[in-house]
């Protein structure tokens, strides 16, 4: 069947995606697979195909902003895809996690204005949690450089807040804001109130993400990268360009490979 949006064929699409938002990322990411093919460069939605460690997997972009990162979720999901890991970049909340960190989000605090038109106030954006305790696995084990990432499987538990400093890069597990403005305007973004309430960082897409996926009855995590500070009593000139967020996309884009790869592995022992 074809998909009119991402225009991809659900005979074509695997299980497991990792999705993200730039094209050109999804370009990148590809080429860590092993029989690549692109399916399709439609919009901002930009698919490919491929295997990883014996597993196939798909690289889908879904460009800026919950609406059209939704649409791509949605269309996935009815291609046949069950599982699907976001990577992304983010802005922090806390001088614990500096430009080069690494945070896998356990929740997100629905302040887009796409997942109040699809369930009530008050209803959480939560991630799957075997998807999670996978990525924190994998993101640990890559920033470390101790073997395979994906050796790890999926058994870590995911202490919210807590981080592991590997080498340069940390490694942080708790909860994301997913906002729909980048700059502001008249009224004030709420950062420093979820910055009190506990929250690490501020991006996108990912509440779309887990809304979507508990709605269709799939499982999603995400994992960012941090290239600069959210909060205004940290931030300085914004540059996602440097070195250190180069060294911690990097990371992240192989956490979440690994862990799809220790998730296909799992549940292919589980059936």
């Amino acid at each position: 069947m074809l998909m009119p949006i991402l225009q991809i064929h659900s005979e074509d699409m695997p299980a497991y995606a990792v999705v993200c938002g730039d094209p050109a990322r999804a370009e990148k990411i590809s080429r860590k697979l092993e029989d690549v093919r692109e399916l399709a460069f439609s919009r901002e939605y930009r698919t490919f195909i491929g295997v990883y460690e014996g597993v196939q997997m798909a690289v889908v972009s879904h460009g800026v902003g919950s609406p059209g990162a939704a649409v791509c979720f949605e269309e996935l999901i009815r291609a046949g895809v069950k599982t699907l890991i976001r990577v992304g970049t983010a802005g922090s909340y806390t001088a614990d996690y500096p430009a080069g960190s690494v945070i896998v989000s356990t929740a997100a605090v629905r302040s887009d204005g796409l997942t109040r038109q699809l369930v009530p106030d008050g209803f959480p954006a939560v991630a799957d949690i075997d998807v999670t305790s996978a990525l924190v696995a994998a993101a640990r084990k890559v920033g470390s450089g101790a073997g395979e990432a994906s050796s790890a499987g999926t058994g870590t538990e995911a202490e919210a807040g807590s981080f592991t400093s590997t080498g340069t890069t940390k490694v942080g597990v708790g909860i994301t804001v997913t906002l729909d403005a980048f700059f502001t305007g008249v009224e004030e973004i709420p950062h420093r109130k979820y910055k009190l309430a506990g929250a690490l960082a501020a991006e996108m897409e990912i509440a779309a993400l887990y809304i979507v996926s508990t709605l269709r009855g799939t499982r999603a995590g995400a994992i960012v990268a941090i290239d600069g500070f959210a909060d205004s009593d940290l931030a300085a000139e914004y540059d996602p360009h440097t070195d250190a967020v180069a060294k911690a996309v990097e990371l992240e884009i192989e956490a979440a490979l690994c862990a799809l790869a220790a998730l296909a592995r799992q549940d292919q022992l589980q059936h």
